[in-house]
């Protein structure tokens, strides 16, 4: 394995490395409120390599997405302060925060729910409990070079699943 590889890091659903340094390892803004899924989605992405970010409410979320400026925001939409869904749109709408993909994460996926995300900007949608390859897929394509998420049309792609053993 190359030296500027993250050991145990993002990986392609192929399974080759992305060329990433340690120093500059992916860096995910998870916004949960609920202690026990932001602990165990933390160890999940940290153990891949990824360096995460906390925030507890959606007021928090939009703070630190502004400060951060994360690679990647990880959304709960049912939140304290401010929900998901207005989160969101508040990061979607703002010039210095629009470009960073936005995932949708959710325990009540209702009939429509990947249609309301879509409006309210989010980049792609998964559901609780979390299908870790999955997710990490959806990570994979939404930090991909050259990537524009500057726009959500079309971003959500309800056939598109990873296979199991594209990741770790």
């Amino acid at each position: 394995m190359e030296k500027n590889a993250v050991m145990g890091g993002p990986q392609s659903l192929s399974g080759s490395l992305l060329r990433k340094k340690v120093s500059e390892m992916y860096r995910i803004l998870l916004i949960e409120d609920n202690e026990f899924n932001r602990d165990m989605l933390t160890k999940r992405l940290r153990r891949r390599g990824y360096e995460v970010i906390l925030a507890a409410d959606g007021r928090q979320g939009i703070a630190m997405a502004r400060q951060e400026r994360p690679d990647l925001v990880l959304m709960d939409l049912s939140l304290p302060e401010i929900d998901g869904w207005q989160a969101s749109r508040v990061l979607k709408s703002d010039a210095q925060t629009r470009g960073i993909p936005l995932v949708a994460l959710t325990a009540h996926a209702m009939l429509g729910d990947r249609e309301k995300a879509l409006e309210a900007g989010c980049d792609d949608f998964a559901t609780k409990p979390i299908d870790l390859p999955a997710l990490l897929g959806i990570i994979q394509r939404l930090t991909a070079p050259g990537r524009d998420c500057t726009s959500a049309q079309g971003n959500i792609n309800e056939t598109e699943q990873p296979s199991a053993t594209g990741g770790r």
